[in-house]
């Protein structure tokens, strides 16, 4: 009997903490993926984006024209030349290779950064926004309900409309 009056005292008051808490907690939750895409600084960065990677795309094509130009070339005049003049010649075709190759590896390194460059100050603005809209409603907790994001239910308030609105579109 004492057990059960114990278990029972534990139970009310776990229940009645559990309310407590409830009480005190707001939670709202935004799906931020979406927010930043449809943000209009994210269609300029985009179009940044896709500017920088055409031109990277260019040069390389160029790179790898030329390097397939001279193979012809060289292939076609290897019975005409050296030995020596074709190991030089094979040397060179080589080293433009090795340069493509490494041109494509800083091209993507460069496109990674600018990504990143760009993508910041539209994050940190959108953060800037989530928080202001949060405290104004009067929300302690705002949960990212991105698929993956670590939110299994969200049946609490979506912020994405209002945010939306505090940012201008």
């Amino acid at each position: 009997m004492k057990h059960i009056k114990t278990l029972l005292l534990a139970v009310a008051l776990f229940i009645g903490g559990t309310s407590f808490m409830q009480a005190q907690s707001k939670i709202a939750h935004i799906n931020t993926q979406e927010l930043i895409a449809a943000m209009p600084d994210m269609a300029v960065a985009q179009s940044e984006m896709d500017k920088l990677g055409k031109t990277y795309e260019a040069d390389i094509k160029a790179m790898v024209t030329e390097y397939q130009n001279k193979m012809k070339l060289y292939e076609a005049e290897a019975a005409t030349k050296t030995d020596e003049e074709n190991q030089k010649r094979f040397a060179e075709v080589q080293t433009m290779q090795q340069n493509i190759q490494q041109f494509q590896g800083e091209a993507q390194q460069q496109m990674q950064k600018k990504e990143i460059d760009l993508l910041k100050p539209i994050t940190e603005k959108a953060k800037a926004a989530i928080l202001k809209v949060a405290r104004a409603q009067g929300f302690q907790y705002v949960m990212d309900s991105t698929q993956g994001g670590g939110v299994i239910m969200a049946d609490g308030k979506d912020l994405l409309a209002d945010v939306k609105k505090e940012l201008g579109f």
